[in-house]
């Protein structure tokens, strides 16, 4: 990892949730040692849950051999949370880390896509299906968050631990 890469950057988004600077709806659904799993917070569809490292890193590039080794599994496993509570046609895995100017703190959007979230979207799919969503502003409500986590937290403890 970077040596100049820190733990905890207060004003980055990723940071605060993790440190409860901000609240995070549903709360945290699973953890590993380098990786948190929560809901995302803002524009995507209910269900769409976010893995971001703990540390503050921005760059794939930046991870640490440990928080590589535990990427892939943590990944497939919150992808199969995701189908098992959804039942989407898809699954989308999209690793976003960029703002104007800067890069941010890294985190993998575990999206489940069914056709009718497609067809309320014009029948957008991959980025623009994101970019159309983010630029709504209709976030899930906070309860039907709430519900999904608990539910998300249960099916993970079915699953093998990264």
């Amino acid at each position: 990892m970077d040596q100049t890469a820190r733990v905890d950057v207060a004003g980055c988004l990723g940071c605060d949730l993790l440190t409860g600077r901000r609240a995070l709806p549903g709360g945290v659904v699973h953890e590993t040692r380098s990786w948190v799993v929560n809901h995302v917070v803002g524009p995507m569809n209910l269900g769409t849950l976010i893995v971001g490292p703990r540390a503050h890193v921005v760059s794939v590039a930046d991870l640490p051999d440990d928080a590589v080794a535990e990427m892939g599994p943590l990944l497939r496993d919150t992808a199969r949370v995701v189908e098992e509570i959804c039942r989407p046609e898809q699954t989308y895995v999209c690793l976003w880390s960029h703002a104007p100017g800067a890069r941010r703190h890294l985190h993998i959007a575990v999206q489940p896509v069914t056709a009718e979230l497609v067809a309320r979207y014009g029948g957008l799919r991959s980025e623009q299906l994101q970019a159309r969503m983010m630029a709504s502003g209709e976030e899930p409500d906070p309860g039907e968050v709430e519900r999904f986590c608990a539910e998300a937290r249960r099916v993970f403890t079915t699953l093998r631990r990264c």
